[in-house]
């Protein structure tokens, strides 16, 4: 290299120690010991309130378009397909068909599960074809589940009940192939 010149090729090196517990002490390093408490609310809105107390009350509500009939479950105050309104209620079986399953073996929070849980998208009987929603089998074994079985939801007692989506416990196989 010549004389006066800077070698710009190699990057700067800063030279590093170990922290110290003053450092921590005087807020020099910030760390978090365990998970923060992070909580957020939203609101439901119009259609999935209805869906929620629907809930609570044992049934499942859906929702009509208005222009192509398209029964919606979870319902919209729209119809997705032609753009109209879907404010017609209607209330569907509590009966259902396995689209597509999966076997998890982790918690919403990705913590490991002592037994693995089936998840499952049902089909609605009384909504239109493809409408349904995600949610736990039971009473069944991994091995035994398959797409087009009958299911029926397991609801929690009256009294226990939110207005949440798990106030179905689980759906149960209404046959076993």
């Amino acid at each position: 290299m010549a004389v006066g010149k800077k070698d710009i090729s190699a990057p700067p090196y800063v030279e590093g120690r170990e922290l110290e517990l003053e450092d921590f002490e005087e807020k020099k390093v910030t760390y978090v010991e365990d998970y923060p408490d992070i909580r957020y609310q939203f609101t439901a809105g119009q259609a999935i309130s209805k869906f929620l107390n629907g809930l609570k009350e044992g049934k499942i509500l859906a929702t009509k378009c208005n222009k192509c009939r398209r029964v919606m479950v979870p319902p919209r105050t729209f119809c997705e397909l032609c753009f109209k309104p879907a404010d017609e209620w209607v209330e569907v079986r509590d009966t259902g068909t396995v689209e597509t399953f999966s076997i998890s073996y982790i918690d919403p929070d990705a913590k490991p599960l002592d037994e693995p849980e089936i998840v499952a998208v049902i089909s609605i009987d009384g909504a239109s074809p493809k409408m349904g929603i995600l949610h736990k089998l039971g009473e069944i074994e991994p091995d035994r589940v398959y797409i087009g079985m009958k299911v029926k939801a397991v609801w929690k007692p009256e009294s226990e009940r939110e207005g949440m989506i798990t106030d179905i416990k689980y759906w149960k196989p209404l046959e076993v192939e």
